[in-house]
Parts: structure tokens; sequence; C-alpha cells
């Protein structure tokens, strides 16, 4: 089997994982495209100490960091209706003065193993991170999703630790009030 016929076999698997990490399938298949012809530009850089799928796969994940952040910096892109600073309640109010949950902590979620199987949850889990403020989703998916380290997101994004701490704070709980509004509590009633 030739180098691009190997490399088509693996393009239904990318543009899944692309798909899934962009929410978006026209970006995703420009994003595959773009991995695919990288690849087929290079074939020499392929040394084969890993396998190919591994090798493709590494490429993929950096045009679709190159994506997430040209939708970041396109304003276009950005939901205008949804406000960084105003958008987000103040958690504060959830905890008490040491720090603990309050009063109004999270709920007891009932076998989180199940739920995670189950299609219906993945489709509020991505409703939930499309109605994130962009730069908070952004960078939520590249730490917990993506899995890159804190200073490699900074890096990438031209953000300080800081800042960063600051956005993956407010994305999960943002998430796991989502969650629990549209996903925990419909599933006790």
């Amino acid at each position: 089997m030739s180098f691009s016929e190997s490399l088509h076999q693996l393009r239904p698997d990318l543009l899944r994982y692309a798909r899934y990490q962009l929410g978006d399938d026209t970006t995703a298949e420009d994003v595959v495209q773009e991995t695919l012809l990288a690849a087929l530009e290079k074939p020499d850089s392929y040394s084969g100490q890993s396998s190919l799928r591994t090798w493709v796969t590494a490429i993929l994940k950096f045009k679709v960091i190159d994506a997430q952040r040209r939708r970041y910096r396109d304003p276009v892109l950005v939901n205008p209706h949804l406000d960084e600073e105003n958008d987000l309640s103040d958690f504060d109010n959830m905890f008490d003065r040491t720090g603990h949950w309050g009063s109004d902590g999270p709920r007891h979620w009932a076998h989180p193993d199940a739920s995670l199987q189950d299609k219906q949850f993945w489709s509020t889990f991505e409703a939930c991170r499309k109605n994130m403020p962009a730069r908070s989703a952004l960078v939520f998916c590249l730490r917990e999703i993506t899995g890159l380290e804190i200073e490699t997101i900074c890096q990438q994004l031209e953000i300080t630790a800081t800042n960063c701490s600051v956005l993956l704070y407010r994305a999960r709980m943002a998430l796991r009030l989502c969650l629990q509004k549209n996903w925990f509590d419909e599933a006790t009633e």
C-alpha cells in the first residue's frame, strides 16, 4: 500500500478527532486537509519510529491548535453576545469563608460512569462548551481535551500563567454549572 493510500485510510479517524476538538464540521474538514497535505508534502519527515497514525495525529494536533487560535483571534467568529467578564457569575458566593462549598454546593451526581457512556451527555457537554466565552473554551479544550501543559498554552496564546489559570477556573465552573442545570438536575427529575 502506498504512503498516500495509507494516509487516506486514516482520514475518517482524523476527521472524527478534529470534529470533536473543534465542534465545527467545516473547520474540521479544512484542518484534516491541511494535515494530510502537510504529510504528503514531506513524506521523508516520517521516520518510522512511531506508527503512521501517531505521526499524522501529532501533525493534526498542531493544526487544531492553530485553528483554535485563529478562531479566537478572528473577531467575526467570536460570539459577540458573550462577554468574558460579565457572562460568568461571581463564584465566590458559592463558597464559605474557609473555601469549602456553601449551601449551593454541587449535588450528588448519581452513577457518573453510566452518564459518561451516554451520547446525550456528550451532546449536553458540547452545548455547554460552545456556550462558554470563546477564550475560556479555548483554554479549557487545550488543557483538558488536548492535554497541553499550561506553559505550552501560555506560549501558544501569549497569555500569563495566572490568566490561564483564571480562564481554566471560569471554564470549569461554567461547565459544572451548565452540566448541573442541563444534565444532572434533569436526570434526577
